[in-house]
């Protein structure tokens, strides 16, 4: 499908945007520090030389020293992008296909860059924001931006037909288990069970597909944990947001961008935050080995913890999480099972539903090892005929 996502103010062409750039740049002296004030200073002086040959409107010269600005300190035409909150996902496939998720579904805009590159400016800009580096030694990345956003990038020869872009977008509003009731996105009695479970420690684990929410789950569902207890959040790229959360210590992994930086994992992490008293760990999503260190975690006095994982059921997660912890351990499968079944209480499943809706879609109860299988008992499921979460 294809949506109107284009560029305001067609009156400016993009080679008048890019002579204005480059005469800004050029005037720039780095060697005394550069601010954003200075930089508009200059481009407004080569604006006013511009509209000397060419009659520009007020709204012309303001919409032109914008776009230039953000050549320059911003991304440029992904700005437009960031800027809509009904835009979730971008995705950048090479410098002329880009497509956005609205609601669910996917559009083909009519944007695109003008050169290749423009885009790989556009790539070095975004991941030297986060002190990453990617480059055709190390063409694949994981990098955010200041507004926290996740940013996934794929360069050639890997990626095929140009530099891949991968933008989730991170919301300024946080959700609470009630604005998630009002969504309907989980009913009102589920909102209550996980409330209870929360305060009553249980751990809780939340899987789902990409994109289903789990990250909004999770902030929901720390903003139920008592403002009295000390919590750690672990992530790979920050992006939880705990509201009114007093003693709250954040701690993020790093990769190695050059030889004189040791890399710092999310195994690290939560091995080190174990030696910092924490009431509750919260960790952003296990991907690896470092499963059996949150295992650990949770089986070792800090209950009430909470994960989630990439899994299509509750079931599948299990099974992931033991295949996660035997990567990093040659200890038998049985044993890794008990140690899953003693650690986690609840496992919370989300998903979309055909309209393209994030829902809660299982809560199920982890169970004791019987036969050699951890037990799972459902609590409540989602009915598709009736578009809600059932009790079992």
């Amino acid at each position: 499908m294809k949506k109107e996502y284009l560029n305001e103010g067609l009156g400016i062409k993009p080679d008048i945007i890019k002579k204005i750039k480059e005469e800004t740049l050029s005037g720039i002296d780095y060697s005394v520090g550069v601010n954003d004030e200075m930089i508009y200073e200059k481009i407004e002086g080569h604006i006013s030389e511009f509209a000397r040959q060419r009659y520009l409107s007020v709204n012309d010269r303001l919409l032109l020293k914008e776009k230039v600005f953000s050549e320059i300190r911003g991304f440029g035409k992904l700005d437009s992008l960031l800027s809509r909150p009904e835009i979730t996902e971008i995705m950048i496939n090479g410098y002329k296909d880009i497509f956005v998720e609205e609601a669910g579904h996917l559009y083909k805009t009519d944007y695109s860059f003008d050169s290749p590159e423009e885009l790989d400016d556009l790539v070095q800009r975004m991941v030297s924001e986060a002190n990453k580096v990617v480059s055709e030694a190390e063409p694949i990345a994981d990098s955010r931006l200041k507004d926290g956003s996740r940013v996934n990038i794929v360069l050639p020869p890997v990626a095929i037909n140009g530099p891949i872009i991968t933008i989730r977008k991170f919301s300024n509003k946080s959700y609470s288990l009630d604005n998630l009731v009002q969504m309907r996105a989980l009913t009102q009695e589920v909102a209550i069970e996980l409330r209870k479970m929360v305060n009553e420690r249980k751990n809780i684990f939340i899987s789902g597909g990409t994109g289903s929410g789990k990250t909004t789950f999770l902030n929901a569902l720390s903003g139920e944990i008592p403002k009295d207890e000390r919590i750690i959040t672990i992530e790979d790229s920050a992006e939880l947001k705990l509201i009114d959360v007093p003693n709250l210590v954040r701690l993020e992994a790093r990769s190695r961008f050059t030889d004189n930086v040791k890399e710092v994992s999310i195994r690290d992490l939560i091995k080190t935050s174990l030696r910092a008293r924490p009431d509750r760990i919260v960790v952003g999503e296990v991907r690896g080995v470092e499963a059996i260190d949150m295992i650990s975690a949770m089986n070792t006095g800090h209950s009430g913890s909470l994960s989630t994982g990439h899994a299509n059921s509750a079931q599948d997660m299990l099974s992931r999480l033991e295949t996660m912890i035997l990567l990093g351990t040659e200890i038998p499968l049985l044993a890794v099972r008990k140690q899953i079944s003693s650690a986690l209480d609840v496992i919370v499943h989300l998903g979309r539903v055909k309209d393209g809706k994030r829902r809660v879609l299982e809560v199920t109860l982890v169970g004791s090892v019987k036969n050699n299988e951890i037990k799972l008992n459902p609590l409540f499921m989602y009915d598709e005929k009736t578009d809600e979460l059932v009790r079992v």
